[in-house]
């Protein structure tokens, strides 16, 4: 092992773009995150998640203007830091970090939940903890990441490449059958799910929020800067094409899924009562075979969601502990793959232990995935709400010469994040994510010598002049 801070520069565009890809893990997105939408809009899913991306692409902005000039392994820790300061940086890189974490704890759950419903369909019995099929895909995730980063990218290309063209396909069937009248149940073609036609504006607002969980995770591959060729081109496209080709995904098979069930009310009602949407209509129009298909992309999706997470941990506690933070073997990378994966460990070990508690206490799979992705978006809001003020505080301060009349775009994302944030108030969930994000700030004012240490640290790192913000 050593103490070289700067894992070498590796990955291409499309391989640092892999990994937001897998965090957002779309084909698991697809499966559980339209049911809650077509509960609350009916058959307006597709016009919410359109109204999603537009919300996202705010968030996104702060991310591709900051790292077109700032790029760090600590993600937001540093793009808030250079911009607001060491302390809004270690508070922004804390709440990211508890992002990551829940993270961790909630894909190695959803692993587990797609790997039973796979073998139960298959017919094969199934009488074993869920915490023991986290553990194998816990070693399956340390293979592939202890390697290097370009090794974790072409496994979650592969991975999820896999579930993407299965739900094209049976995008495709769907908007074929319905489009020519031989749909299952005499559903037909209709554009005016992309409309209101009935719906409030209040409900669709509402629904955005479900909406805005498939994209949680987008940032992921800003981790990824120093271990990137040309950071500064690459890591802003990787983001925008992250938010982009996730978004058209999204709303092509949104589309195929509402008009696949049908835009009456049984239809909607079905779509939303459904534990797998995908599965359900791979059975429905193309066969049981088609399913299994599915359910197995469901599972790997699932698993290469636990990937990103764990490495866009490790990443940011390799960050955190190399400017004092942390245990100082935290900063060690191996000396021949370049990834820090002493953090990996201790990744993967809080996330193992999370889901160990759940299972002993008896909470099933499917909850510890709900409870723990909720708070890791929580914690993710605070993240990114913390990374677009340092956006305006970029902009205020003139330095990248970005317009001033472009300050409304990250003031109208932290307005969004409020808003999304606030339509979780009502649960107990944002009071234990405000805890992990109060914990971070009390570190901060409790720990004046590490904000010191961060501070000399990103002023040493980003001291040359800044250059022009041109976006091409």
């Amino acid at each position: 092992m050593t103490d070289d801070p700067r894992p070498p520069r590796k990955l291409r565009l499309w391989e640092a773009l892999t990994l937001s890809v897998g965090l957002m893990g779309p084909t698991l997105a697809m499966a559980l995150n339209g049911q809650g939408v077509a509960s609350t809009v009916g058959k307006a899913v597709p016009l919410v998640f359109v109204l999603g991306l537009a919300g996202v692409a705010l968030v996104a902005y702060g991310f591709v203007r900051l790292t077109r000039h700032f790029n760090h392994a600590g993600s937001v820790y540093a793009l808030a830091g250079v911009t607001l300061g060491p302390k809004a940086g270690f508070f922004g890189g804390f709440a990211l970090l508890g992002t990551y974490l829940f993270f961790t704890v909630c894909t190695l759950a959803a692993t587990a939940v797609f790997a039973e419903a796979f073998f139960k369909a298959l017919g094969l019995g199934w009488d074993i903890p869920w915490f023991v099929v986290t553990l194998v895909a816990a070693a399956g995730v340390w293979a592939v990441n202890s390697r290097e980063s370009r090794v974790t990218a072409r496994t979650l290309l592969a991975v999820e490449g896999v579930g993407i063209v299965g739900m094209l396909v049976l995008s495709a069937v769907v908007v074929a059958r319905t489009g020519t009248g031989t749909a299952p149940s005499g559903q037909t073609l209709d554009l005016s799910v992309f409309t209101l036609d009935g719906t409030s504006t209040g409900a669709v607002m509402t629904a955005t929020v479900f909406a805005f969980l498939s994209w949680a995770g987008f940032e992921a591959c800003a981790s990824l800067g120093e271990e990137t060729d040309d950071p500064k081109r690459n890591i802003p496209r990787a983001l925008a094409g992250s938010v982009l080709l996730t978004g058209g995904l999204y709303i092509v098979v949104m589309f195929a899924q509402t008009i696949g069930f049908g835009t009456g009310k049984d239809g909607t009602d079905a779509f939303a009562g459904t534990e797998s949407s995908l599965s359900a209509l791979a059975e429905s129009y193309i066969g049981t075979w088609f399913s299994l298909v599915i359910a197995f992309t469901a599972m790997a999706s699932a698993f290469a969601a636990t990937i990103s997470s764990s490495a866009a941990a490790s990443r940011l506690l390799f960050a955190l502990s190399r400017d004092g933070f942390g245990p100082r073997p935290l900063a060690r990378t191996h000396p021949r793959t370049g990834s820090p994966t002493v953090a990996l460990v201790v990744a993967l070990v809080a996330g193992l232990v999370g889901d160990a508690i759940l299972n002993l206490t008896g909470v099933t799979a499917f909850d510890a995935y709900y409870w723990f992705a909720t708070l890791g978006v929580l914690c993710l809001l605070v993240a990114y709400a913390v990374a677009a003020a340092g956006v305006v505080a970029f902009i205020v301060s003139g330095r990248g010469r970005i317009p001033r009349y472009e300050i409304l775009v990250p003031v109208l994302a932290i307005a969004y994040l409020c808003y999304v944030f606030y339509q979780q108030s009502l649960s107990l969930f944002p009071w234990i994510a405000g805890a992990w994000c109060l914990a971070g700030l009390v570190a901060v004012f409790a720990a004046p010598g590490l904000v010191r240490r961060i501070g000399e640290r990103l002023t040493a790192e980003f001291a040359g002049p800044v250059e022009e913000d041109v976006l091409s």
